[in-house]
């Protein structure tokens, strides 16, 4: 498991890039609350957006996502953490008041950058209590 990149995969780069072209800038993996070692793929803080970019296998993508072959159960397992670990890094965040967004690394890098644009733009001129 040690070559499975945490950042700067493929699908996440073409995010990235897409999200660049349409004119936005944000942080690269970074953590949206500084005090939760929970850390999203793209942080836009001024909008409290957070977006992570969701491998197939490893969170259990409801259209690609196959039982593995070797240790069905070990891996069935892993993927069931993973997604509760996903729906309570959510609910943290939301109750901070982030809007979380998730991508799945299957969809395509350019509508996946207009909803992140979307839901940007439409957060970021509010105030957040600051």
């Amino acid at each position: 498991m040690r070559s499975n990149k945490s950042r700067d995969t493929k699908p996440e780069l073409a995010l990235r890039s897409a999200v660049h072209a349409l004119g936005l800038r944000y942080r690269v993996a970074s953590r949206p609350i500084k005090s939760v070692r929970r850390t999203a793929d793209l942080v836009f803080t001024r909008a409290r957006v957070a977006v992570f970019m969701d491998g197939c296998f490893w969170h259990g993508c409801p259209d690609h996502f196959t039982v593995a072959a070797t240790n069905a159960s070990f891996w069935a397992e892993k993927v069931r953490r993973t997604r509760e670990r996903d729906a309570e890094t959510d609910r943290i965040l939301e109750e901070a008041g982030w809007h979380v967004l998730r991508v799945w690394e299957h969809e395509d890098p350019a509508e996946a950058a207009t909803r992140v644009a979307e839901l940007v733009r439409q957060y970021r001129h509010l105030d957040h209590g600051k």
